[in-house]
C-alpha cells in the first residue's frame, strides 16, 4: 500500500492519477449541456448505498468509472449559465491550479514550522485585503472556512471588547434580512435568546438607520449594552448594502463595535466601477469577506479582518507542543494565534495564484459583468406582466414571483411558485433558488456567472411560467 503515498518514489503515479482525474472533469465540463440531470434522492441513494467500502477496487480507472456513476454524472454544475440559484460562483483556472498545489503539498497554516512561506503568503493577502478595505496600519486578520465562521469570530471579539461584567446585558443589532449566522453565532457565544435585535429595512432592503438609532438609544436607557451592530454589504436574498457611513456614525456615538458582513459584496473591493458602494466599510471594526463568492474562488476561501490587530488576542491560546509563548518573543509567526481553527488548509494560495495571473482588476471586471447582467435581468422582470420583482439589485440577485392574471388567492400563487421551482429542478434545465418575502414564496436568481446572458434569464423565466401554468391548469382540473 506504500505505493499510494505521495512522495519522491511515487511522483509519476501521482502525475498519472491526477491527470486522469482532471481529464474526466474536463470531459464533463466540455459536454455538460444543463446544470443538473434531475436525478432524485430515491434514484441516487441506492447506488451509493450499494457500494461496499470494505471492498476496494484497487484501480484508479475503475474508481473513476464508479465516481462517474455516483457523482460526476449527476453533479450540480455551477459553471453552467443556467445555474442561477445560490451564492456559488464558477471558479477561475488559476485558483483551481492553486487548489491542486495546496492539496498535494498539504501545508497546515496553524504554525510556522508547518507552513513557512504559506504563512507569509496568507499574511500578505490579509494585508492586501485590509488595505483594499481601508482599515489602516494596525489591521490584521486570518483566513477562515467561510462567512459563518468569520461572523462568529468577529462577534466573539466584539463580546470580549464589550464593557460589561454581565453577558446577559449584551445585545447585537442586525437588519431583519441579515445572514442567519448572526443569530447562530450569538447562540454559540452563550448570549441569551433575545440577544439579537432585528432592525427593520427600507423598501430597498437596507437597514433603516433611524430605527437603528432608536434601538441603540432604547438599549442604553434600559441599561443594556449594544455590543455590536452587524451591517451587511450584500444580503443573501437581495444583495442589498446597508448605509455604512450612517451606521458607522451611530456606532461611534454609542461606542459600539461595527462589523460588516461583506461575504457577498466583497467583490466590490476590486470592482473598477462600483467600489463606491462600499464607502464607509473602512470605519468597521471587523469585516467578513468570502472570496469563494465574488472573487470566483473554489470553496473554501474566506477571511475575517479587524481594524485593531490587538483584538485578535481574544482567540489566542498557547500550547507547549504547538505555539508556546516564547515564540511570540522570538517573533515566530504562528497563524493559530489568530484563528478559531488549529489545523487549517492553505486556502490563501488560491487567491494568491488568481491575483498573480489575472490581477485584481481582472477579477473585478468579472464581478461587474454579473452586476450589469442583474440590472438587465431586473429590466426584463419589471417589463414582464407575469412577474413581480421585489427590488432593483445593488449587486447580482433578483427576487421575484410569478403572478398569474387569473388567480388572486395568494396561497395558490405560493403553491404555483413552489411547484415551478421544484419542476424546473427536476427537469435539470435550470436551477433557481427560493425565499420568502413578507411570508410569501418568491423565486430568486443569484447571478455569479459572467457566461450567463440575458437570453438565458429570459428563457428560464419562460420555463418557470410554463411550469407554474401547468400546475395551475392541473389544479383547476382537479377542482372541476
Amino acid at each position: 500500500m506504500r505505493s499510494h503515498l505521495l512522495n519522491d518514489l511515487t511522483a509519476e503515479h501521482y502525475r498519472r492519477s491526477v491527470t486522469e482525474g482532471v481529464e474526466r472533469v474536463a470531459a464533463r465540463l466540455a459536454t455538460t449541456d444543463r446544470p443538473f440531470t434531475g436525478v432524485t434522492v430515491d434514484a441516487l441513494a441506492p447506488r451509493i448505498d450499494g457500494i461496499d467500502l470494505d471492498r476496494p477496487l484497487h484501480d484508479t480507472t475503475a474508481v473513476l468509472d464508479e465516481l462517474e456513476e455516483v457523482y460526476l454524472r449527476d453533479a450540480i454544475w455551477f459553471h453552467h449559465p443556467r445555474y442561477l440559484a445560490h451564492l456559488n460562483c464558477p471558479v477561475v483556472i488559476p485558483a483551481v491550479l492553486g487548489e491542486a498545489v495546496l492539496s498535494a503539498v498539504n501545508s497546515s497554516l496553524d504554525t510556522w514550522d508547518q507552513s513557512a512561506g504559506g504563512t507569509l503568503i496568507e499574511r500578505k493577502l490579509i494585508d492586501w485585503t485590509a488595505a483594499r478595505i481601508g482599515l489602516g496600519p494596525s489591521a490584521d486578520g486570518v483566513f477562515t472556512s467561510g462567512g459563518s465562521q468569520s461572523n462568529l469570530q468577529a462577534l466573539l471579539l466584539a463580546r470580549e471588547e464589550a464593557k460589561t461584567e454581565d453577558p446577559g446585558k449584551l445585545r447585537v443589532l442586525a437588519s431583519e434580512v441579515s445572514h442567519f449566522s448572526v443569530k447562530k453565532s450569538a447562540k454559540l457565544l452563550g448570549l441569551g435568546p433575545d440577544a439579537v435585535i432585528s432592525v427593520p429595512v427600507d423598501h430597498d432592503k437596507r437597514m433603516q438607520t433611524l430605527a437603528l438609532a432608536r434601538e441603540l438609544q432604547r438599549l442604553t436607557e434600559d441599561g443594556l449594552v449594544p455590543m455590536a451592530v452587524v451591517a451587511t454589504a450584500g444580503t443573501t436574498d437581495f444583495g442589498s448594502i446597508d448605509p455604512l457611513p450612517e451606521i458607522a456614525e451611530l456606532c461611534a456615538q454609542y461606542g459600539t463595535w461595527m462589523h460588516v458582513d461583506a461575504a457577498y459584496g466583497c467583490g466590490l473591493l476590486v470592482s473598477p466601477t462600483r467600489r463606491h458602494l462600499l464607502d464607509g466599510i473602512e470605519r468597521a471594526d471587523s469585516v467578513t469577506v468570502d472570496y469563494h463568492k465574488s472573487f470566483f474562488q473554489p470553496v473554501s476561501c474566506s477571511a475575517v479582518l479587524v481594524r485593531d490587530a490587538a483584538t485578535l488576542r481574544h482567540a489566542t491560546y498557547h500550547a507547549d507542543y504547538l505555539n508556546p509563548r516564547r515564540m511570540v518573543q522570538e517573533r515566530i509567526p504562528n497563524q493559530v494565534d489568530k484563528s478559531l481553527q488549529t489545523t487549517r488548509r492553505f486556502d490563501a494560495l488560491k487567491l494568491w495564484m488568481t491575483l498573480r495571473v489575472m490581477g485584481a482588476d481582472g477579477i473585478g471586471r468579472l464581478f461587474d459583468e454579473v452586476c450589469d447582467l442583474a440590472e438587465e435581468g431586473w429590466r426584463l422582470l419589471a417589463a414582464d406582466p407575469r412577474y413581480d420583482v421585489v427590488v432593483e439589485p445593488a449587486l447580482s440577485t433578483l427576487v421575484f414571483r410569478y403572478i398569474p392574471q387569473a388567480v388572486t388567492d395568494p396561497a395558490e400563487i405560493d403553491r404555483a411558485n413552489l411547484y415551478a421551482r421544484k419542476a424546473l429542478f427536476a427537469s435539470g434545465d435550470a436551477v433557481v433558488a427560493g425565499t420568502k418575502v413578507a411570508g410569501r414564496h418568491y423565486l430568486k436568481f443569484t447571478l455569479l456567472n459572467p457566461e450567463t446572458k440575458a437570453s438565458d434569464i429570459a428563457a428560464v423565466l419562460d420555463l418557470i411560467a410554463g411550469h407554474a401554468e401547468q400546475y395551475l391548469g392541473d389544479s383547476l382540473d382537479r377542482a372541476c
